[in-house]
């Protein structure tokens, strides 16, 4: 293995089930309230939005969830992924440190978002669903969907964050290329939409507020179900393919990772492969696991860690979980999948327990990282994964600086061939940090002592 730069897996190795970490963990996450009696919801207040299948998984603590054949099939064009080890970066950065990473770039959507994608349509399709909603902030998550209802005969609305929907244009093409129908959110399609513009005419969206349009939008339709591409337990276990891979790459390269790294915005990606190696972590390896974020959506390092609405207009179960408030909106920064006002509510837990570790970025220092990495390994990262890239390069550096030699090990959860305008941005000296003040986020936070079970 000394000289090995990738390790592929032949298809005989693709997980036959998902890992479910929450069998391991020695105490449960806060459970989801209903908002009226601040009590935990059951299966049956998830049945308008999810197929049954879905909540089972949602709610279950079996250690081992099998992937059904025809979710494997669908796999199997694009996985196992590459684990590669990212010896150009390490050689530019004179650095003892070994750097690998788990690309998800290889999916024909160009990320890690079918993994769940291909799953949920497939169960909705099973169960005699018609039509899913979800919503989508830079795009990647409703591109996945898109492609996994056309392979499941299933029609798609798209609600997507509107400022997005203006930087991306190629991600609502790809969209409406696999047959799905893209709204920019907020709009006057639903009730949730027209309210928001009543107040702000030129509002430029968020996730909330997309989530909001496309769960009415399938609360109000019989034959329509809600997909969700982040956050929920069941999204987290289907990514979990990425985690179980790489823990087995990682032993052809006779290798284990010290330090384990993924960006965060909702969590998926950063669960999927975090979570295998947290149950290491679980049973007294040392391992560091680490969920970075950008600075203008600082969930994790400056949000509190309160109950609160998954969407703006208020109409999900209250989750507990570092958050912004729901009435936040973020800034129009170019990493379009970090910029929910929470995080999921067992990654969350995690943190809340000191097993997780978060670290925030500006987008400059983020982009710079992007660059270095796209010049030395030839991937440009998505905005999203370039906030892992980053602190890979600083952790490496580190170990430079102190002799060490460790393994880090990141998810780089997509390639940025979507994301090019906001590289030309960052090349011609256009791209601005921004830093989410702390008076905005208090604002954003008032009255949320109110959701607070006695």
């Amino acid at each position: 293995m000394k000289d090995r730069t990738k390790v592929v897996l032949p298809e005989e190795e693709l997980p036959k089930a998902w890992y479910n970490l929450l069998a391991d963990l020695p105490s449960p996450p806060p459970p989801p309230l209903h908002p009226a009696t601040k009590q935990p919801i059951g299966p049956a207040d998830l049945e308008p939005l999810f197929p049954r299948e879905i909540i089972l998984q949602e709610v279950t603590t079996e250690r081992w969830v099998e992937i059904p054949e025809p979710v494997r099939d669908v796999y199997r064009l694009w996985r196992p992924t590459p684990l590669v080890r990212a010896r150009r970066l390490e050689a530019a950065l004179r650095t003892p440190a070994r750097i690998y990473y788990k690309y998800e770039g290889t999916s024909p959507a160009g990320s890690h978002k079918p993994n769940t994608a291909v799953a949920q349509a497939f169960y909705n399709r099973q169960a005699g669903v018609r039509r899913l909603t979800t919503e989508t902030g830079a795009g990647q998550w409703g591109s996945a969907l898109a492609m996994a209802c056309q392979m499941f005969g299933l029609a798609c609305t798209v609600y997507m964050v509107r400022v997005s929907y203006q930087q991306k244009p190629y991600r609502r093409v790809l969209m409406e290329t696999w047959g799905a129908e893209v709204v920019p959110s907020p709009s006057d399609r639903t009730q949730a939409g027209r309210a928001v513009l009543s107040q702000d005419p030129d509002s430029p969206g968020s996730l909330g507020i997309a989530i909001s349009e496309a769960v009415e939008d399938a609360a109000t339709h019989d034959d329509t179900k809600y997909a969700l591409g982040s956050v929920l337990n069941h999204v987290l276990l289907h990514q979990t393919v990425i985690g179980l891979e790489a823990k087995r790459q990682m032993e052809v390269f006779e290798d284990a990772p010290d330090v384990v790294v993924g960006c965060i915005g909702g969590g998926s990606n950063f669960a999927g492969l975090a979570f295998p190696f947290l149950s290491d972590k679980l049973k007294g390896r040392a391992v560091r696991v680490v969920a970075v974020e950008p600075t203008a959506c600082p969930t994790l390092t400056r949000g509190r860690y309160l109950y609160d609405f998954g969407d703006t207009a208020r109409t999900t179960p209250l989750v507990k979980m570092y958050t912004l408030g729901h009435t936040f909106v973020p800034p129009a920064i170019h990493a379009g999948g970090l910029r929910y006002h929470g995080d999921a509510p067992t990654v969350c837990w995690l943190y809340h327990q000191g097993l997780v570790e978060a670290v925030a970025y500006p987008q400059t220092a983020v982009f710079a990282a992007a660059v270095q990495f796209a010049r030395a390994e030839g991937i440009p990262p998505a905005p999203e994964s370039a906030h892992a890239v980053r602190f890979v390069i600083d952790e490496a550096v580190r170990c430079r600086e102190a002799g060490e030699s460790r393994a880090i090990l990141f998810n780089l959860s997509g390639h940025g061939h979507f994301d090019l305008a906001a590289y030309e941005e960052y090349l011609t000296g256009r791209l601005v940090d921004y830093e989410y003040p702390d008076a905005e986020i208090e604002r954003a936070l008032e009255g949320l002592s109110s959701l607070q079970p006695a």
